[in-house]
């Protein structure tokens, strides 16, 4: 099929490699020129693991290329996917739509004969609607156009296998020519048996706030239970393995640190906690807004535990914080909870020196008041306390016999409680964990 991809950041670059990778024609839209140049040359703008190379191969075929221009991209597809941002509004509780109601607006006086719009971006409920009325008013095809929901359920640094090898599609749509149209664009991935989910759209716009917003429960769960381990001296890895073990809760997802963050899990449970409200749902808007609250206080615990393991306060030492990307296999550093101890043990009086295998650069652009260094070897130098804040396999990997003569002090505050502590005490550190006894 013919494809446009309207958006080109880190969803619709991913999505438009992928696309072409399935066998379509593919066009990406975007309205940044020095990115479509990058894009069209086979540079990757964003870290994601294994984009490169899919990038590279199909700009090189002809199957991927990228414009600046929206006509080119109306006349040529027939599926136009629409995967622009939608960040928190001004009031930080909703969606701002400003972009998904932009691209429509740019593309639907083009559409001249029957197509179809897929939504891919996070939207709140009703959308669909406004969007189809709206492109359908716009587009001389009128009526022929139709509107498909169809959210995305990407984890960042695994974007590629996500949209080649997902767990689920959801197509939230009234019409059969759209639902033709979904099992077309998606055939090869349909034929290898991933289930696809027909629903109305008012049910496919929920279901990825739905799915987002329990993610987020979860990992809000088991950091309080992990509070509650550091005030009884109980172990908060156990727990997680004798509760992973019942197959109604299992231990996916549910590992203690410094809360979630990046572009979807905090905006979309803002914005489906306030959707809750706007429903009338208030009961379920409590319980979303008390996970909302333990994620806002994971920064406050992290550093009782770094004041814990110096024994003094923060302010004067040399602190070198591990990761500065909200989690692995991105370069993507929006609401990063490491930043945002990274910070506050900066504005504590701490001197702090980031390492991250690729985000150093997008993070030095949004927080340049930091030190920060490619080096693992000399983040340490001088050091009176090493953080873990993102948990990196460099990090899971390194060894520390060869680490343990670098810091001041060898003593690591692990805030992923992600590492086996006995290796590093066998070598001399002193290993602190959010929820553990410290080793």
């Amino acid at each position: 099929m013919r494809v446009s991809v309207i958006g080109c950041g880190h969803l619709g670059i991913p999505h438009a490699a992928a696309m072409a990778d399935l066998g379509h024609e593919v066009i990406g839209v975007d309205v940044d020129q020095t990115k479509v140049n990058r894009l069209n040359a086979g540079e990757c703008p964003i870290y994601e693991t294994g984009l490169p190379k899919l990038l590279d191969r199909h700009t090189t075929s002809g199957r991927l290329r990228f414009t600046t221009d929206i006509r080119e991209a109306a006349d040529l597809a027939e599926i136009h996917f629409i995967g622009v941002g939608t960040p928190i509004d001004a009031d930080g509780r909703s969606y701002d739509t400003g972009q998904v109601y932009g691209a429509i607006r740019q593309l639907a006086p083009h559409l001249d004969r029957p197509c179809t719009i897929i939504g891919k971006s996070t939207v709140t409920v009703g959308t669909t609607s406004q969007v189809t009325a709206l492109a359908q008013r716009l587009a001389p095809a009128g009526e022929r156009v139709d509107v498909v929901w169809n959210p995305e359920f990407l984890r960042e640094g695994h974007a590629v296998q996500d949209t080649l090898r997902p767990d689920r599609i959801i197509a939230g749509l009234t019409t059969a020519e759209a639902e033709k149209a979904i099992r077309t664009v998606y055939a090869p991935i349909l034929d290898t048996g991933v289930p696809l989910f027909v629903t109305d759209p008012q049910t496919a716009e929920l279901a990825k706030g739905a799915a987002n917003t329990f993610l987020g429960l979860k990992i809000s769960y088991i950091n309080a239970v992990a509070d509650m381990c550091e005030a009884a001296g109980g172990d908060i890895s156990q727990i997680v393995e004798i509760l992973g073990i019942d197959p109604r809760i299992g231990s996916g997802g549910m590992r203690p640190g410094i809360g979630y963050g990046g572009g979807c899990l905090p905006k979309d449970i803002r914005a489906f906690t306030a959707s809750a409200r706007q429903l009338g749902a208030d009961d379920a808007a409590t319980l979303l807004r008390a996970a909302e609250k333990i994620n806002e206080g994971r920064t406050a615990a992290a550093m009782s535990l770094v004041a814990a393991a110096l024994g003094r306060p923060v302010q004067g030492a040399a602190i070198t914080v591990w990761g500065a990307a909200f989690k692995p296999g991105t370069n993507d550093v929006r609401a990063s909870p490491a930043l945002a101890l990274a910070q506050a043990l900066q504005q504590a009086g701490g001197t702090v020196t980031i390492h991250d295998p690729q985000a150093v650069a997008t993070a030095m652009t949004r927080n340049p008041e930091f030190d920060y260094t490619d080096d693992l070897l000399a983040s340490l130098n001088g050091a009176d306390l090493v953080v873990l804040a993102t948990d990196w396999p460099e990090y899971q990997q390194a060894s520390p016999q060869a680490l343990v003569d670098r810091p001041a002090n060898p003593l690591l505050v692990d805030c992923r409680t992600v590492l086996d502590p006995e290796p590093w005490r066998a070598t001399g550190w002193t290993v602190h964990q959010l929820g553990r006894p410290a080793k």
